[in-house]
C-alpha cells in the first residue's frame, strides 16, 4: 500500500521509518517531510493545512491510508473532510475528528470534558476581554505559583507558571488583551499548580477498542535542571522508571477508562491517538492536558520500543482485527537528545551545515528541523536533530545518546547534558 505521512518533524520521520519495516508498504511520501525523510520517502512539497493539495497528491499517488503527525490539521477538521469527500471517505485516516480535536486545541473545552467524567485535574478557570476584571479575584483564591496557559494551540509555549501574584495578574492581561499568544491567547485559563512528576500516557483507540503504548517522560524546558523557557521538547525517555504496576492501574481506572468512554459517549469520531500529559502527586495521577496525536519527541522513544508492524496496526484500526492485535513492547529502554538551534525557543539561525550525520552507530539518528540541499544536510528548524538508543535501562540509553551526539556538530549547535536527571 502507499501512505502519506503529513508533517516535518522528529515525530514523522520517526514513523517514517518504523513503516518503512512493514511488510504492507509499497511506496510511503511525506508532506512536506524534512531532510532525513528524504532519504526513506517521497517528500512533497505543501502545507499541511493545504486539504486540496493533500486530496490531489492522494489521488494522484493512488495513496491507501494518511497519518497526520501535527495538531493544526487535525484541529482544523481534516478528519471531516476526508469523510465528507466522495473522493476521500473510504481512505484510510489516522487523526480524530474536528470535534475530538477540541481536548487540545481548547484548554477550557478539555477541562470541562474533565469535569463532565470525574478525571482527576488541577483546580482551573477560564477568562476572557469580557470577565478579565473576575480574574484577580480567582487568583487571588489560589496559592503561588500561579499557572496560565493560553486556551488555543500555541505549539507547546502558550504555558506561564508565575511566583508572584501581581506578575501573573499583569502577565494574563498581557495574553489577553496584547495577544502575548496571538488569538490562541484571547482566553486563558488559570490553573491550581500540581506539584509532582510528570509522565506521557499514548493510548491508541479506534473510539471502541484501545491500546496503551509505551509511556515515555519528557523535558520541555530549554535549560538543565527544567529551567529557563518551554520548548517543543529537549529529550525524553522511555518506559518510565517509576511507573509501577499498581500506578499504571490508576491511571487506567481513573483517566484512560473514563476518558474513551467520554469519546464514545459524545460521538467524538476517533481514530488515532489520545496524548495525555499526566502529573503524579504523591501516588495518585492527575491530568495536565489531552493532546489529539503522537508527542514530539515522544515519538523517537515510543515507536523504537514497538515491536508489531505499525502500518499493519493503524490499517486494522475500526475492524474487529484492532481489538486482538496484542502489542509487543521492546524489553530495553530508549532514550533521546534533541540537538537545538543556538537561540531556540526565540530567534535562531538556519541553514547551517550539519556534520557527523554519516558516521556508522547502532543509535537512530532523527531529524526534526532539516532539509537536503545537494549532499549536505542544512538546520531548517529550531529543533534539529533527535538522537535515540537503546540499551538495558535508562541510565546506559542516555549515555549512548550522548555519545553518538558528541559526533553531529553544527554551528551554535546546543543540547541539554542533563536529560533523564530526576529520575
Amino acid at each position: 500500500m502507499n501512505v502519506l505521512v503529513l508533517g516535518s518533524g522528529g515525530r514523522e520521520h520517526a514513523i517514517i521509518t518504523s513503516f518503512t519495516n512493514s511488510k504492507l508498504v509499497n511506496k510511503i511520501y511525506a508532506l512536506p517531510g524534512n531532510g532525513g525523510t528524504s532519504t526513506i520517502a517521497t517528500n512533497i512539497q505543501g502545507d499541511v493545512n493545504d486539504f486540496k493539495k493533500i486530496k490531489e497528491e492522494v489521488i494522484n499517488n493512488n495513496i491507501s491510508l494518511v497519518f497526520v503527525g501535527p495538531e493544526d490539521p487535525i484541529v482544523n477538521g481534516i478528519y471531516n473532510f476526508f469523510k465528507s469527500d466522495n473522493f476521500l471517505k473510504n481512505i484510510k485516516i489516522i487523526a480524530p475528528s474536528k470535534l475530538a480535536g477540541q481536548l487540545e486545541g481548547s484548554k477550557e473545552f478539555a477541562k470541562k470534558f474533565m469535569e463532565r467524567y470525574n478525571i482527576p485535574t488541577a483546580k482551573h478557570g477560564a477568562f476572557t476581554k469580557e470577565n478579565i476584571d473576575q480574574s484577580d479575584a480567582f487568583l487571588e483564591s489560589m496559592n503561588p505559583p500561579y499557572v496560565l496557559k493560553a486556551d488555543g494551540l500555541a505549539a507547546g509555549k502558550g504555558v506561564l507558571i508565575i511566583d508572584n501574584l501581581q506578575n501573573a495578574k499583569d502577565e494574563l492581561r498581557s495574553m489577553i488583551l496584547d495577544k502575548k499568544f496571538g488569538d490562541s491567547s484571547s482566553k486563558v485559563v488559570i490553573e491550581e499548580f500540581l506539584d509532582g512528576i510528570e509522565l506521557s500516557c499514548f493510548v491508541l483507540t479506534d473510539g471502541n477498542t484501545y491500546k496503551i503504548l509505551p509511556f515515555a517522560k519528557d523535558y520541555k524546558k530549554i535549560g538543565e535542571g527544567d529551567t529557563g523557557l518551554n520548548t517543543g521538547g529537549m529529550g525524553a525517555v522511555s518506559p518510565v522508571p517509576f511507573l509501577d504496576n499498581k500506578f499504571l492501574e490508576k491511571i487506567e481506572e481513573r483517566i484512560i477508562k473514563p476518558t474513551i468512554h467520554g469519546i464514545k459517549k459524545e460521538n467524538m469520531e476517533y481514530m488515532g491517538v489520545v496524548f495525555i500529559g499526566l502529573i503524579k502527586v504523591g501516588q495518585d495521577p492527575y491530568v495536565i492536558e489531552y493532546n489529539v496525536r503522537m508527542g514530539d519527541p515522544e515519538t523517537e522513544v515510543v515507536f523504537p520500543r514497538i515491536k508489531n508492524d505499525l502500518l499493519d496496526l493503524f490499517n486494522s484500526m475500526g475492524s474487529t482485527e484492532f481489538e486482538d492485535v496484542k502489542l509487543q513492547i521492546e524489553d530495553r529502554h530508549a532514550a533521546t537528545i534533541i540537538m537545538v538551534s543556538g537561540g531556540y525557543p526565540l530567534d535562531y539561525e538556519k541553514n547551517k551545515i550539519i556534520s557527523g550525520l554519516t558516521e556508522e552507530t547502532d543509535s537512530i539518528i532523527f531529524h526534526a528541523g532539516t532539509k537536503k540541499v545537494d549532499d549536505n544536510f542544512l538546520t531548517n528548524g529550531g529543533r534539529v536533530i533527535a538522537v535515540t538508543s537503546l540499551s538495558e535501562n535508562y541510565k546506559d540509553a542516555v549515555k549512548s545518546s550522548y555519545d553518538q551526539i558528541k559526533k553531529i556538530s553544527f554551528d551554535q549547535a546546543y543540547f541539554r547534558k542533563d536529560i533523564g536527571f530526576d529520575l
